[in-house]
């Protein structure tokens, strides 16, 4: 078992940084993370306007995996996510979809007992523990943890969870992958730019699919096969993931594209992750037994 410690964090997806470990396929990793507040809210009566905002969204890592070159696919699988005791959620003016509405900054500290997060004496809330952040290099330049893109990124899907695989595309040589911002508890949208913001640790197992043509980024379940796209607008980021998702049909599954175009509507679901980071993400989803092998 290989562990990368939360001292190792990054702020941007760059083929600058030098990787912190470096790991065969099929190795199993832990990434502690930090909150993506970089733990700098502790009580609801922190203040507000003296965050650090170039310490938001950190991301453990890179991790550089042997074998994987520029053309490849990285295939991380979330084995496990453990989530501290207590998260934070915050929203505020010009924070959010409701921003233009708010005047003032809000915190809530929210702790999590057993398998619930008690938002209040009447609410508990079930846990659905995921992954934020996670990406690979991109082939130039930075991009932001915050941001979502064909790297991966920022895309806050409340399906990178426990048993899910994420799909993500090698740029350059060793992947640098990097993960962080778990949730305990989101829902899609996260409406107000936050979801339930916990430190923790995430088990995966990386490989490598050597020369692989697929509409990344993607996840695999043990039920569904999802493709996602990012974009600054909501449209557009939609259009591309069910695009994205009928050629992987057509590539994979032998249909036609009207075919594919009808499987989708009768069986297939649009989602929006989040609405809220500087792209919009947006998975279509359709579940494994309606993709023929061939």
């Amino acid at each position: 078992m290989f562990q990368v410690s939360r001292d190792h964090v990054i702020y941007e997806m760059s083929a600058q940084h030098k990787p912190v470990l470096t790991v065969d396929p099929k190795r199993q990793i832990t990434f502690e993370t930090r909150d993506a507040l970089s733990g700098q809210i502790t009580s609801a009566g922190d203040r507000f306007e003296a965050l650090d905002w170039t310490r938001v969204n950190p991301a453990t890592g890179p991790v550089y995996v042997n074998g994987a070159e520029p053309g490849d696919v990285l295939a991380v699988t979330i084995a496990r996510i453990e989530i501290d005791d207590v998260g934070v959620t915050i929203t505020g003016k010009d924070m959010g979809v409701l921003g233009h509405l708010l005047e003032e900054s809000s915190i809530k500290i929210i702790p999590i007992e057993g398998d619930f997060a008690v938002f209040s004496e009447s609410i508990r809330l079930p846990l659905n523990k995921m992954v934020g952040v996670i990406g690979t290099a991109p082939k130039d330049g930075a991009i932001p943890c915050g941001v979502p893109d064909l790297h991966g990124g920022n895309m806050d899907c409340k399906e990178i969870k426990e048993g899910a695989t994420v799909l993500l595309p090698v740029n350059v040589p060793g992947a640098l992958l990097a993960l962080g911002d778990l949730h305990a508890v989101m829902a899609d949208g996260e409406i107000c730019v936050s979801g339930l913001e916990v430190a923790g640790r995430v088990t995966v197992t990386v490989d490598v699919l050597k020369q692989k043509t697929l509409p990344l980024p993607m996840i695999v379940s043990d039920t569904q096969v999802m493709v996602l796209a990012s974009h600054e607008d909501l449209d557009e980021a939609a259009n591309m993931a069910v695009v994205n998702m009928v050629s992987y049909l057509c590539e994979v599954g032998g249909f036609a594209k009207a075919e594919a175009a009808m499987l989708l509507s009768l069986a297939g679901d649009v989602r929006i992750c989040q609405i809220v980071d500087p792209k919009k993400t947006v998975r279509v989803a359709l579940d494994k037994a309606y993709i023929p092998e061939r």
